[in-house]
């Protein structure tokens, strides 16, 4: 009878129910219920899994040739909770993992997950006073990272923040700056005031075992389990605080519409685990489905990213549209087999159609979706399906996710707006977080008291339920009272030949209130003028469209996790432009 149920669940999948089936008629969707939600914890669901594929490969870091099955992960998992408990941690306390995509970030995403402890993931890039504030912010009580990365000494930019460190014991640290946080884990080395993980693998014995076994009973799917830090694209980071049930369905879903539930699918990942495309449809997806996470670097490499699909034999690829762009201009990216690739997700910022179809035929990714989301929405909220048409993976990013709402509202006036008319995008559902940790005023600003969150983004929805990303609220310009969308601008000026990449600010202006301003990455050994550019605008799209200013760069103001800081870049040409 079980098996009937589930085949014929599956068989329901895959006759693909678009979750707007039916024609939408105002600004309003709601995704189906025909999948159920899950109650499971993060630690349930990798715990099935690994009963179902003991050998199959999980993870794959090719740069530190570290290979696990499911079995052998399952099994470190535990030790490494286990470890943890040993060293004085208990359920609800923070550990912070500072550091690129290593082994150790997703042995210890599992590992805390199983004993209840949050994991807060930590911007590899941050320096002291970045560190300090995120620490302070959330109370972490735990922090691993590795000696090094680049020229990031973990270690020392620690000791800015906590000089006690390199006085104190294992275990026993006791910080002015950061009062709460006692232990700190080394991944690859041992220096003083610190635990190496090798210590913390070997830490626990039986009674903590059973102290674990206990625990877990207690687990329920509603309690926080991760503190994302949004990438600070605006202000100052605030800590996005998500559920197990968050994040597990999220990953289900994600890995529903994708097509890749139970196959032995592999999976690359070049985008960093301290971000929600990495940790949740990178290690969730492989905890939930079973599909092998494979991670070419510590952090984003296009070479690194493109021998990993020919080595590992890779059929699906995730990454932002500058990782994408990144890896198509790779010199000797012709003498790659990409042929085991059929899909990916690319997310993060809109992709120009230039870009999409070169993904889908050069590299081979003709089920390519989009996928749009917010850390604070677990984060997929709509998603395309593989088979969608061209116009649609391009112009669209997707229909709503089920057990999900969406609506949207003209951000002056609050009313519902037509079909196909831009307004604000909110979500409601199981997706939202759980509030930003210890910031009930900021969390009152974005969720409303019947649990609507403002994403800030400016969207519009088709009457098949097809949501169309035209600009951040903040970034639409407003020129002598006319609404520009920067998005609409750079899909534009992305068909000219010469141009790579482009980002469009608003710069202040006296007389027009803001200036568009175009931010120009030309293709390798072009050359171009602005009168080319102008020229080219001329006569296709409106006068008051083309750029004022039009600059030439090299390379953008990026987050980590390679989303590009439009107001760091808007300050830049503000500067640059002298203004």
């Amino acid at each position: 009878f079980h098996l009937l149920l589930l085949l014929l669940f599956y068989s329901a999948l895959h006759t693909r129910i678009s979750s707007t089936a039916h024609r939408v008629t105002s600004s309003y969707v709601q995704g189906t219920f025909d999948i159920p939600l899950l109650t499971k914890t993060v630690g349930q669901c990798l715990d099935e899994t690994a009963q179902r594929f003991p050998e199959r490969d999980a993870l794959v870091f090719c740069r530190d040739g570290v290979r696990k099955t499911f079995a052998q992960f399952k099994e470190e998992v535990d030790q490494a909770a286990v470890g943890l408990l040993a060293l004085g941690l208990k359920k609800g306390d923070r550990l912070g993992v500072w550091s690129p995509n290593k082994y150790e970030w997703v042995l210890m995403q599992f590992a805390t997950a199983q004993a209840g402890i949050i994991l807060v993931s930590v911007n590899p890039a941050y320096q002291a006073g970045e560190l300090e504030f995120v620490l302070r912010k959330v109370g972490c009580k735990a922090l691993m990272f590795p000696a090094q990365f680049k020229t990031q000494k973990y270690y020392d930019i620690l000791k800015q923040a906590c000089p006690e460190l390199e006085k104190s014991s294992p275990g026993g640290i006791k910080s002015k700056r950061l009062p709460d946080l006692s232990i700190v884990i080394m991944v690859d080395s041992k220096l003083p005031g610190t635990f190496h993980m090798s210590e913390v693998m070997q830490a626990g014995d039986s009674s903590h075992m059973k102290q674990l076994r206990a625990l877990q009973q207690t687990l329920s799917c509603h309690e926080p389990i991760n503190i994302q830090f949004t990438s600070g694209t605006t202000g100052s980071p605030k800590g996005a605080t998500l559920s197990h049930r968050n994040i597990v369905n999220n990953a289900n879903l994600i890995g529903m519409r994708l097509g890749i539930s139970e196959q032995d699918y592999r999976v690359n990942i070049p985008a960093p685990l301290y971000h929600c495309l990495g940790s949740v449809g990178g290690g969730m997806v492989m905890a939930l489905h079973g599909s092998t996470c494979i991670f070419p670097s510590p952090s984003f490499e296009g070479k690194a990213a493109l021998e990993a699909v020919l080595r590992e034999k890779c059929s699906f690829l995730h990454g932002t549209p500058t990782m994408f762009i990144d890896m198509l201009s790779q010199p000797d990216f012709d003498s790659y087999d990409l042929s085991s690739l059929r899909g990916g997700i690319i997310a993060g910022s809109p992709v120009p159609p230039e870009i999409m179809k070169m993904i889908m035929t050069k590299m081979h990714m003709p089920e390519l979706v989009v996928a749009y989301g917010t850390t604070e929405n677990s984060p997929v909220t709509f998603m395309g399906f593989p088979d969608d048409n061209f116009d649609k993976k391009t112009e669209t990013v997707g229909c709503i996710f089920p057990h999900t709402e969406a609506k949207i509202e003209d951000p002056a006036t609050g009313e519902s707006v037509p079909l196909n008319t831009p307004g604000e995008l909110q979500v409601r559902g199981y997706c939202v977080m759980l509030g930003y940790w210890d910031d009930p005023a900021k969390t009152s600003e974005v969720v409303s008291d019947d649990k609507w969150y403002k994403t800030g983004d400016i969207a519009s929805l088709d009457e098949h339920g097809y949501c169309k990303i035209i600009g951040r609220c903040k970034d639409m310009i407003i020129r002598g009272g006319e609404n520009i969308y920067p998005a609409e601008l750079e899909q534009f000026l992305h068909t000219h030949p010469k141009i790579e990449e482009v980002q469009v600010v608003g710069v202040k202006d006296s007389r027009m209130g803001e200036e568009i301003c175009a931010c120009i990455r030309l293709r390798a050994g072009q050359k171009c003028t602005e009168e080319e550019i102008r020229m080219f605008c001329k006569g296709k799209i409106s006068h008051f469209k083309i750029p004022r200013y039009i600059v030439f760069l090299n390379e953008y103001p990026l987050t980590v996790s390679g989303k590009i800081q439009k107001y760091k870049l808007r300050e830049q040409m503000e500067k640059h432009l002298e203004l």
